[in-house]
């Protein structure tokens, strides 16, 4: 039986990297859930919905058919048959996610697909899935589970560099704005899991971060 590792936390807090490298030093599956509500995101914005009705999000979310792949070394996302991996990255995607995630309908439908990845992943080596409610709601019997967080700067300095440079101020207001979005909203907020365990990161370093998760997974592992 696979493990499960079952990353949440704030946006900037380093998530995306912690868990590829994670999974790649330990030959895990990797899942990015947020990239599954991007591309939902992105297909409504390209179809015209709006994205802060929740009835019109919730009228259309089955229509898009989302495909995650999984390995940390080269993930990708397609929408009916659409590689999306840069468009869902973009500022208009951006400030979209929030409401469109915040839509029951919406959560049910790829917390759905998110299990079926997990499950499938559990009859091999396991994986390492990173999101916002994994370890509340997705796979809250995973036996590892972790909160990352980091100071609210530091988050905006490590986006903006991804972004190439963005304003600071905004970018650090956009990320405060996520978090209260996300951890307001009624389905399954971002919170940290019973169990799981709270590393900050802001004065870490990436490879800090993955050995600190790395060898916890193993001590898990090994208590196994």
């Amino acid at each position: 039986m696979g493990i499960v590792v079952a990353v949440d936390g704030t946006s900037g807090s380093g998530k995306s990297s912690t868990c590829r490298g994670v999974a790649s030093a330990l030959g895990l599956r990797y899942l990015d859930t947020g990239a599954m509500y991007r591309a939902m995101t992105w297909w409504m914005l390209e179809h015209g919905v709006d994205v802060h009705d929740p009835a019109a999000v919730a009228a259309r979310c089955s229509e898009p058919t989302i495909e995650t792949g999984t390995d940390p070394a080269a993930p990708t996302i397609h929408v009916d048959g659409v590689d999306v991996s840069g468009p869902i990255r973009s500022p208009e995607v951006n400030d979209a996610v929030s409401p469109v995630a915040a839509v029951p309908e919406v959560r049910e439908q790829l917390v759905a697909l998110q299990r079926a990845h997990i499950d499938e992943a559990r009859a091999g080596s396991g994986i390492v899935v990173e999101g916002r409610d994994i370890g509340s709601t997705v796979a809250p019997e995973a036996p590892v589970k972790l909160y990352l967080t980091a100071d609210p700067a530091a988050r905006a300095a490590r986006r903006a560099a991804e972004e190439g440079g963005s304003d600071l101020a905004s970018t650090e207001a956009s990320l405060r704005r996520r978090d209260e979005i996300d951890s307001g909203r009624a389905a399954s907020p971002l919170t940290m899991a019973d169990g799981a365990a709270h590393l900050d990161t802001t004065h870490l370093s990436l490879e800090q971060v993955i050995d600190q998760v790395v060898s916890l997974v193993r001590a898990v592992e090994a208590g196994a």
